[in-house]
């Protein structure tokens, strides 16, 4: 059988594994918490945050003459293990939680103050020497600790979302690039429009990426701002008053963040509105990226009966049944991140919205369904720009064909032979299934040579002044 040690807090005793780094309390959690089934050491970025957080907290009180030095070291040594990969196992409380975090907060308290106490000589549980809230949660709230853990694990996310976003509209504007002379008709509301350049069509997802980089480089702004300092409703009960400021620039010493202490704690402490903006900017992520899968899902419709102008890579055969079908099974995999993203934004908004007086209690919840959103994201780019973009080919013929024959076409050469002989080429293209391009010459409207000038692509994809008598 496995053996036990007996903890008790202000509920009473119960068995705690003798080997278990964690205590009573996390205890208590993994019994009452059986919810996602995924827990808290799935994201070492938030148990990082942690330490980095207590590790920040016991400097600042032995600063402030609080705590003990030795005490103090020890508990960073213990941090200091965490943030090289030690002890993560230990971090077992399910990442959805009642107590606004609570259960997370005792859950870091305890295992840094169990390795502690073995770093000082004495056993795991033997409080006396060291104690979870006396010492390891001095001057600290639940309600200051998880959400600026949270904030200090989200800022390292959104930083690698971004490198991940970058990288796909790098594979985009390549693609681009390689597509400059590649002239295609051009489609609104699904129909014929105008003719382009493939590369055209690349190069505006690329930038479509680029700009809600931007913008989630603006949402990752307003979660530097932390409320370590505030303790339980942002008053700094049972904080020295130089505690905030000393705190905060032990945050910045060591996780070389640009954090700022808020300067109304009891706003911080109650205001999720960091959260519904990175939330609304990462689902602005996920419609775009959608779009854009949807598109290259359409373009590389058929292979016969589609569209069929580029070639998405085979990644796996397609069918039980229908021998040789290929799908589209990237994009079609990032559709689907893109709508969990979305709906993880409903909930993060009716999290946020049920904050109610000082305290938002729904802040696990919060930090479970964004970091879904960024990891998920993250891995949808990369996965779509190595897997899909930078092997999709072009069927340039194809391409061409379908300008030639478009009755869209004849919107290209307006300005050249006049709107009546456009509208009388457009009908006749329609009555009988002709080509433009050859009733253009039939007619002797333009010869081949002005015509497959007009068609050049280098004269598709800017303004053109035409002079008119």
């Amino acid at each position: 059988m496995t053996q036990i040690r007996m903890e008790h807090d202000s509920l009473g005793e119960t068995a705690v594994p003798a080997d278990a780094y964690y205590g009573v309390q996390t205890r208590r959690a993994l019994d009452n918490f059986h919810i996602s089934g995924i827990p808290m050491s799935h994201y070492p970025r938030l148990i990082n945050a942690l330490a980095y957080v207590k590790m920040a907290a016991a400097e600042a009180n032995a600063s402030l003459g609080l705590l003990d030095e030795d005490k103090s070291r020890a508990i960073c040594r213990a941090c200091e293990e965490i943030l090289d990969g030690k002890l993560h196992d230990q971090f077992v409380v399910d990442v959805v939680q009642g107590g606004a975090g609570t259960s997370a907060n005792m859950n870091a308290n305890e295992v840094v103050c169990n390795r502690a106490l073995e770093l000082l000589g004495h056993a795991k549980g033997e409080y006396e020497y060291l104690h979870p809230l006396n010492h390891v949660n001095m001057s600290q709230s639940t309600n200051d600790v998880y959400p600026s853990a949270l904030r200090i694990a989200f800022i390292l996310d959104i930083r690698e979302l971004i490198e991940a976003m970058d990288y796909l509209r790098k594979a985009f504007r390549r693609k681009g690039e390689e597509f400059a002379d590649v002239l295609k008709m051009g489609r609104t509301q699904l129909q014929d429009a105008v003719p382009m350049t493939l590369g055209q069509e690349f190069s505006a997802w690329s930038v479509m990426i680029g700009e809600d980089m931007q913008r989630l480089d603006e949402a990752q702004a307003l979660v530097h701002e932390i409320n370590m300092g505030a303790t339980a409703i942002g008053t700094g009960l049972n904080s020295h008053p130089d505690y905030a400021r000393t705190v905060t620039e032990m945050l910045v010493k060591h996780t070389t963040l640009q954090l700022v202490s808020s300067p109304d704690l009891v706003e911080a402490t109650q205001d999720t509105g960091a959260y519904v903006q990175l939330s609304g900017v990462l689902k602005r992520v996920a419609v775009k990226l959608s779009k854009i899968c949807n598109d290259l899902r359409l373009l590389s419709s058929g292979p016969r009966c589609g569209l069929n102008e580029i070639n998405l890579p085979p990644m796996q055969p397609g069918s039980s049944i229908m021998p040789g079908k290929v799908n589209p099974v990237i994009p079609e995999v990032v559709n689907q991140v893109a709508f969990t993203v979305i709906g993880q934004d409903m909930t993060v908004t009716m999290a946020c919205e049920a904050g109610q007086l000082e305290l938002n209690v729904m802040e696990p919840v919060i930090g479970f369904s964004l970091f879904q959103s960024m990891n998920m994201l993250r891995r949808a780019c990369l996965t779509l720009a190595d897997k899909c973009v930078s092997g999709i080919t072009a069927n340039r013929e194809r391409c061409r064909e379908m300008v030639e024959h478009s009755i869209g076409l004849v919107t290209a050469l307006n300005p050249f032979i006049g709107y009546e002989k456009s509208a009388e080429i457009a009908k006749e293209a329609m009555k009988t299934g002709g080509s433009v391009y050859e009733i253009v010459l039939e007619k002797g409207y333009l010869n081949r040579e002005e015509l497959d000038d007009i068609l050049k692509p280098e004269n598709m994809v800017k303004p053109r002044y035409v002079h008119r008598s």
